[in-house]
């Protein structure tokens, strides 16, 4: 028999079963929406997430869905999951233990791979960057639009199209003046007291080494790194030595901020007898391989003398290394070397960008290993530091006068001593002495002779004394000992003296594969940046 108390019973009973299911819902949605992209307001889900806990197994892929679904500025970016990802990838690879692995978008990969060959369409020309440096060019590379326009090394940068590029990031220098092969640009530059403007044609540029037959009958290569075309580049050089009669050699590595361990190889066995051990890699697993000479030597070169400084790196240090303990003709004069003794490849990414890491550390012939010590030259010779120093960029708010103390005044003194003026001092204090040598500087260069150091003053006093130090070989302390070593009359003209070598056309190489092993400085140690 069916009593009313019964009834209200089974009433009660679907009304609690129909309430804790709505509750389930709610809650399951509540949760839910915390995770998909439909959901509850924002700070109701952010209540639920602050006492979730997050699976410690999966930080990366926890973090990334915080980022791009609850963080308060997702939605002002771009792209985000990319940017949060390369972020990730550019913490991950940055380790205090090798500063020589990194992460590369495909952007500052496809940079990597210009600075390795120096195949690139631009204008052809580097100049010396630093953080709020003065852009002054320091090489235009023979045969380069930049030459055949009338570009100086010396020259510093002032404009692009008629926009002042003051104040500009590497980046963006690269981003105005490179462009598509045949287009132009407007380059605007202040020599000495002069400005001028220059309209070059874009084209495909490509040089990592040139060279020329000095008066005296020696032969003077520079490199300045191993790219593809390197050993094709010098073998036309050096061959070109040898149908001239050259014996003595110096080989001009300063600056070199290494390559590829093909490239050196190839090189190296221009200079080595075949079998010669260059270098040994050592990798985790204490195994190792080594890399030797394949043959190809010019019997005919040496002496030999080898110019380094404190940026030749990698792959120049291993070059350095391999003749200075395989031959006995060799002399190593400069500064001591930058020390980098680690190995890398790079591994690409389906989007071009790339992971540059560490896979082994080399050795030389004798097994040193110059990593963070660098090479000891045979002769150490220092340059002169008003060349040796990079430069702050003035602004027009910037000025020095009588009894001022400033960086910029330092900059000018050593400018001014370079250049034979009278100073007095050059730790930064504008004395008086100060004020008359550049009231003479700013007399010859035909500028308002008032001893105020300004931004036109400055500018044309560091253009000056770069023109000087390009155009006058007597300057170059490192290179007049070399001529000393090897037995020759060190004031012969520089201008006088340069026979031109025509070097062979590599504009065609390929770029660096994903398995070249590289011996290179990453584009932020170069202190130079291809235009």
């Amino acid at each position: 028999m069916f009593s009313v108390h019964q009834g209200k019973e089974k009433k009660m009973r679907r009304s609690l079963k129909v309430l804790l299911i709505a509750a389930v819902c709610v809650f399951g949605g509540w949760l839910g929406g915390s995770y998909l992209p439909l959901r509850l307001p924002a700070w109701f889900s952010s209540g639920i997430l602050h006492n979730t806990e997050m699976d410690a197994n999966d930080k990366f892929q926890s973090a990334l869905e915080i980022m791009t679904q609850d963080w308060f500025f997702a939605d002002t970016i771009d792209d985000l999951e990319t940017r949060l990802t390369d972020q990730a990838l550019y913490g991950m690879t940055s380790n205090e233990e090798d500063t020589h692995t990194t992460y590369m978008s495909a952007e500052e990969e496809q940079e990597f791979t210009d600075s390795i060959n120096r195949d690139f369409v631009g204008i052809g020309i580097s100049y010396k960057t630093t953080e709020d440096g003065l852009p002054v060019i320091t090489y235009v590379i023979p045969g380069s639009p930049a030459e055949e326009a009338g570009l100086q090394a010396g020259d510093i940068l002032i404009s692009v199209d008629g926009e002042s590029c003051a104040g500009w990031d590497s980046q963006t220098m690269q981003d105005r003046v490179r462009g598509e092969e045949g287009t132009t640009v407007i380059i605007g530059v202040q020599r000495g007291s002069q400005e001028l403007e220059f309209t070059i044609t874009r084209a495909a540029v490509s040089s990592t080494a040139q060279g020329y037959v000095r008066e005296d009958g020696i032969g003077y290569l520079q490199m300045v790194q191993f790219g593809n075309g390197t050993p094709e580049e010098v073998a036309g050089i050096l061959d070109q030595f040898e149908e001239q009669g050259v014996t003595k050699i110096i080989i001009d590595l300063r600056s070199h901020g290494g390559g590829d361990l093909t490239s050196m190889q190839e090189v190296g066995s221009c200079f080595l007898d075949k079998g010669d051990l260059m270098i040994k890699q050592v990798y985790k697993d204490g195994t190792s391989t080594d890399t030797k000479a394949t043959g190809g030597r010019y019997e005919s070169f040496g002496p030999i003398v080898l110019l380094v400084s404190e940026n030749t790196a990698s792959a120049a240090e291993a070059f350095t290394l391999a003749l200075m303990e395989q031959r006995d003709d060799v002399t190593v004069i400069g500064t001591t070397t930058y020390g980098k003794g680690t190995a890398q490849v790079v591994r690409y990414f389906s989007d071009g960008s790339a992971i540059n890491f560490t896979t082994s550390k080399w050795l030389s012939p004798s097994g040193l290993w110059i990593n963070n010590t660098g090479i000891t030259p045979d002769i150490t010779v220092e340059l002169p530091e008003a060349v040796s120093r990079s430069y702050y960029e003035m602004s027009d708010a910037d000025t020095c006068q009588v009894d001022s103390v400033s960086e910029f005044a330092a900059a000018a003194q050593l400018a001014l001593d370079f250049l034979g003026y009278e100073v007095d001092r050059t730790d930064g204090y504008f004395s008086v002495q100060t004020e008359t040598a550049l009231k003479q500087f700013e007399t010859d260069q035909g500028l308002t002779a008032d001893g105020i150091l300004d931004v036109e003053t400055y500018n044309a006093l560091i253009s000056w004394m770069s023109s000087v130090w390009s155009s006058d070989e007597s300057r170059d302390t490192q290179l007049q000992k070399a001529l000393e070593v090897l037995g020759t009359d060190s004031q012969t003209d520089a201008e006088s003296a340069a026979v031109s070598v025509e070097t062979a056309d590599s504009s065609e190489t390929a770029a660096a594969g994903d398995e070249d092993t590289l011996l290179m400085l990453e584009p932020d140690e170069i202190d130079w940046v291809l235009l």
